[in-house]
């Protein structure tokens, strides 16, 4: 029997049954958690495909009108899993080269979706985490957490998002700082630097996300719709011109000494 829908019907999350995201939905809002707490929420392979299909539903769903996204834990994202790719990719570049596909297609379908999206950051975002977070509209940031990039430190070309948007949001000095130094940038100065919209103390975050959630709810559908692609063209230019060939450099990365000596360095500390 083929699972594929026979239209662009949203379900219930339940009957999506997810192993690696919590996917709610309380109209007008629907809330995609990723729940790998014991690896601070790091990709894999799954979880890609679980975030891009609750996009898909979520964008379907006519009484969803913001998508938020989260972490279980002390950890929003630290990115890829780079156990299982100490694993599994290192040496093995056409699988690298699907699991990159997953990675790109859950971007695609975040940034996508039709609706705003809010980033509630609860925790710390590495690497991919704040790929993540970068993908949605607005982000949220408790005061106490930090965004950092490691690529450069484990052997992988931060091209997921990083490269391709740091530089529109912080500008480009800030941005080979936070890519080539790799140091934590604290909340308040991400919100400083428009890395995140607010940096709030952990008891103030749920209140100033659902008062963000209640006023972008507020506003007309498809009008919001159409602002956020015409939003979009700078971001959509820079990933659609350079994110097919991270895809394939990095795939072929895996064969090379400097990312296998990196991750295994990483996997043994």
């Amino acid at each position: 029997m083929s699972t594929e829908p026979d239209a662009p019907r949203p379900v219930r999350p339940e009957d999506l049954s997810f192993e690696r995201i919590v996917y709610t939905k309380e109209p007008p809002r629907a809330t995609i958690r990723l729940n790998r707490p014991e690896v601070l929420n790091a990709f894999d392979f799954r979880m890609l495909r679980e975030i891009a299909r609750a996009c898909e539903d979520a964008s379907w769903d006519d009484d969803v009108r913001v998508v938020v996204v989260t972490g279980t834990g002390r950890a929003f994202c630290v990115g890829a899993d780079l156990r299982s790719w100490a694993a599994e990719l290192l040496g093995n570049p056409r699988e690298y080269w699907k699991w990159f596909g997953a990675f790109k297609d859950m971007h695609d379908r975040l940034r996508e979706i039709g609706k705003p999206t809010l980033a509630r950051i609860q925790g710390i975002a590495v690497g991919g985490g704040n790929e993540l977070q970068m993908a949605c509209d607005l982000a949220v940031m408790v005061d106490d957490a930090f965004i950092r990039h490691v690529g450069p430190e484990h052997g992988s070309v931060p091209a997921g998002g990083a490269t391709q948007w740091l530089p529109i949001m912080v500008g480009d000095r800030r941005a080979r700082e936070i890519l080539l130094l790799c140091e934590q940038i604290p909340a308040q100065k991400a919100a400083e630097w428009g890395l995140v919209n607010h940096a709030v103390p952990a008891g103030e975050l749920d209140a100033k996300v659902d008062e963000l959630v209640e006023k972008l709810a507020a506003k007309l559908p498809q009008t919001v719709r159409y602002t956020k692609q015409q939003l979009n063209w700078w971001r959509d230019l820079s990933w659609h011109e350079t994110v097919g060939h991270a895809r394939d450099w990095l795939a072929m990365s895996m064969l090379g000494d400097e990312a296998a000596d990196a991750i295994r360095a990483f996997v043994d500390r």
